[in-house]
């Protein structure tokens, strides 16, 4: 049965007259993504009650106002604070097995079914506004750091794990039948899934599952730096290693060898994925699951954290017919997500864009992505012969790792492809001689490589509690900077708030050294001279080094000294 148009009801209602509902129903045809309800809002037509009472006739629903009730606490318990918050939702009552929760927002049924996946029991939705939910999740949930104690407190008086924890106090073995059971019971279902939501909502990277001998903690890896959580009781380890294997469809009775798989979770409608790798150590499995979440990766060269002038020359290099571009830096620097944001720019329908990784992080529309798999013979050599065949324009290659996959990279971008691919170099310059030691001639760099791009990631300050300061002769001593040189230039740094969790850090930025290959630097790389004169020519030809492109952000407020000084090397 359809249902009946909230403008209708509007008017039904007597809410708003005929003239009134048709100017609405103009006003909200121009305002693209905006729901009715807001429009009529925004217009001063109704308010948040009448939304409340219109959507509640025309889906069927009772209304509630949640100020003047009061919510058992066993009702609460039932959903975790990050949950509550990250779906926008108040458990009133559980009865039968039957949990109900008030929402403002009813339409968006994805939040129910995701809600009955995490719980395990059947939800209902009743509506009310959403200056109560506001309301209600202050007065309501406390800290994060509660929440995990009251479900590890839950946990301990089950009387599955106490069975568990006699037995090994005993002396005995746990059977892996008890170990499952307690790794789905309710507690740690709902212990796993608020580490989960809580990684998730910090837009963090890694959770990290480490087993000791005395104890079993859980990290949080956000903005490059881990956060450790409550630990757990160290009986736990077994179970929420087991429940994660579970989830990941990976072998439970297999505790010697490393395994590795994925988890997929539907989290506030969007899918996020989670890359879980397996380790047997002395005293367990250590687990860690990477987060991949698309919707918070601004895949976009805009928010790349490039000045203008860096950003106009990279994209210059981006209009080049064939060639090769390199984007070099360690481990988690970024490197993947500045070449997903250039071939995003790119994915237009006269192109055909083609990439082959280990793994394929994110899944974007209109690339062909083709994921590595060694123990097949799947390398990145082979797939980068087989794409070649599939007539592609643009050409994605995960990373360089040997003289093959150089060569065969060199060897399309001389047939009029362009390839894009990473290094594991520390700056710009020394990429050069990492190709030679590969094998590859240096008449061929200089015909293929166009231009390399280094990069590290360094956090940002927060906005919050950010505040001018002068440093210290020994800050300014770290930086390799005089005193004559900082006069007159700002420093900041965060002094420490609820937002950054007192860190004085909020999110990341990363620092770029762009250096283009041109007539001089190849002759350079032809004669072939030291890393420090390619550095100086590039250096000559406007390129700033990774600790002169810090400084700029230093400068601007953006990050710290200290940052800068961590993450870049003396030139």
């Amino acid at each position: 049965m359809a249902l009946r148009r909230f403008g209708q009801i509007l008017a039904d209602l007597g809410l708003v007259n005929e003239d009134q509902l048709e100017v609405l129903l103009e006003e909200h045809q121009l305002r693209h993504g905006e729901k009715i309800g807001e429009t009529a809002v925004s217009m001063g037509y109704i308010n948040d009650d009448q939304i409340a009472v219109t959507l509640g006739e025309q889906l069927g629903l009772p209304v509630i106002g949640l100020a003047d009730l009061t919510i058992p606490p066993d009702v609460l318990a039932q959903i975790t604070e990050p949950m509550a918050q990250l779906y926008k939702v108040i458990p009133v009552s559980l009865r039968n097995d039957v949990l109900t929760v008030a929402m403002c927002d009813p339409q968006n049924i994805t939040v129910l079914d995701e809600l009955r996946n995490f719980l395990g029991c059947d939800v209902r939705a009743v509506i009310t506004t959403e200056r109560e939910i506001r309301q209600a999740l202050n007065r309501y949930y406390a800290s994060d750091i509660e929440s995990v104690e009251s479900i590890i407190g839950e946990l301990e008086k089950s009387k599955l794990f106490r069975d568990a924890v006699e037995t090994m106090e005993s002396g005995g073995a746990v059977d892996l039948a008890s170990i499952e059971a307690i790794s789905e019971s309710a507690p740690v279902r709902k212990l796993l899934n608020m580490v989960f939501l809580l990684g998730i909502k910090d837009h963090a990277s890694d959770i990290h599952f480490e087993p000791f001998e005395e104890e079993f903690k859980i990290r949080i890896k956000a903005d490059g730096t881990l956060y450790e959580m409550v630990p757990p009781p160290r009986h736990l380890a077994s179970a929420i290693t087991t429940r994660i294997k579970v989830m990941a469809d990976l072998d439970i009775a297999e505790r010697r060898l490393p395994q590795d798989g994925r988890i997929r979770l539907t989290v506030g409608g969007h899918v996020v994925d989670l890359r879980v790798s397996v380790l047997p150590t002395m005293f367990g499995e250590s687990v860690v699951c990477r987060i991949l979440d698309k919707s918070v990766v601004m895949l976009d060269l805009d928010n790349a954290g490039m000045d203008k002038a860096l950003l106009r020359e990279f994209r210059k290099i981006l209009e080049r017919p064939n060639g090769i571009v390199l984007v070099t830096g360690p481990t988690g620097s970024g490197k993947t997500t500045t070449l997903y944001a250039a071939l995003s720019e790119m994915n237009t329908i006269t192109d055909k864009l083609m990439t082959t990784e280990d793994p394929v992080e994110y899944d974007i529309d209109g690339i062909v992505q083709m994921p590595i798999d060694a123990d097949i013979g799947n390398t990145f050599a082979q797939c980068l012969r087989s794409i070649l065949r599939q007539d592609p324009d643009v050409i994605l290659v995960g990373e360089i790792r040997d003289k093959e996959t150089a060569q065969i990279a060199v060897q399309a971008s001389l047939t009029g492809h362009l390839v894009f691919s990473t290094l594991h170099t520390n700056d710009a310059p020394s990429s050069i001689t990492r190709l030679k030691d590969m094998g590859i001639p240096s008449f061929l760099i200089t015909a293929t490589v166009q231009a390399i791009l280094a990069q590290r990631l360094v956090r940002t300050i927060c906005k919050e509690c950010r505040e001018q300061f002068k440093p210290s002769l020994e800050q300014l001593h770290e930086l390799q900077i005089t005193p004559e040189t900082a006069a007159g230039k700002s420093f900041y740094r965060g002094k420490g708030c609820v937002v950054c969790n007192n860190t004085g850090y909020k999110g990341r930025t990363a620092i770029h050294e762009f250096m283009v290959i041109n007539d001089e630097i190849r002759a350079l790389i032809n004669n072939g001279v030291s890393v420090a004169d390619l550095r100086e020519a590039s250096s000559r030809n406007g390129m700033l080094t990774l600790r002169e492109a810090g400084l700029q952000k230093i400068y601007a407020g953006v990050t710290t000294i200290e940052e800068v000084v961590r993450e870049t090397a003396v030139d």
